[in-house]
């Protein structure tokens, strides 16, 4: 009878099984991440789950892209066009340090078995809406200062600095140090932004 009083359904449970496996994958990492234990933190069942997300990766991946955003509405003028980009970069560092590269090795390793894996990591790296907007946002801002002519933000461009620090921390295997992130937007962001072709 206590299930009853503690059931939920569509979003509300679809939340807190999201939240459950972030809070999880935090805790033990990819390797020992678990959908029974993601079930007993959420309070839920295994195929309560299952149903929803088929394997481990495919909810890891969910869960990545439910609680590990750049909502645009962090985001602050700082009445400078690097000082913006520094700040997205190190907010994508600062979430990308700790969890994102066992992620992607983890998901990597399951494609051998759930093909279909491979899919969902590709939409995820790909999508990142909320990093288009906050791009969009900032280059906008930096035209109504006069620090950029008018352009328009090419998708893929909008998307580098996650590409951008995502490489950095394969490739280093640890925390991406700030003079990286300086580095990143001084040497390679700012120069491609005010290259781009006018609007």
């Amino acid at each position: 009878m206590a299930e009853t009083k503690t059931r939920r359904r569509g979003a509300e449970l679809e939340q807190a099984i999201l939240d459950a496996a972030w809070a999880e994958l935090n805790e033990v990492g990819y390797t020992r991440f678990t959908i029974e234990a993601v079930a007993a933190r959420a309070e839920t069942s295994k195929p309560v789950i299952y149903r929803r997300w088929p394997n481990r990766a495919e909810l890891v991946l969910a869960a990545w892209e439910h609680s590990a955003p750049i909502p645009p509405r962090e985001l602050p003028d700082t009445g400078s066009l690097r000082a913006d980009l520094v700040y997205v970069f190190t907010r994508i560092a600062d979430r990308a340090n700790s969890i994102m590269g066992e992620v992607i090795a983890g998901v990597m390793g399951e494609t051998f078995r759930h093909p279909e894996v491979i899919e969902a990591l590709r939409a995820q790296l790909t999508r990142s809406s909320e990093l288009t907007d906050t791009m969009n946002t900032i280059v906008r801002h930096a035209i109504d200062r006069g620090e950029l002519a008018p352009v328009r933000l090419p998708l893929r461009v909008a998307r580098l600095p996650l590409d951008l620090v995502r490489n950095e921390l394969m490739l280093c295997g640890e925390a991406v140090p700030d003079e990286m992130i300086t580095e990143l937007v001084d040497e390679i962001y700012l120069p491609l932004l005010r290259g781009l072709p006018p609007a």
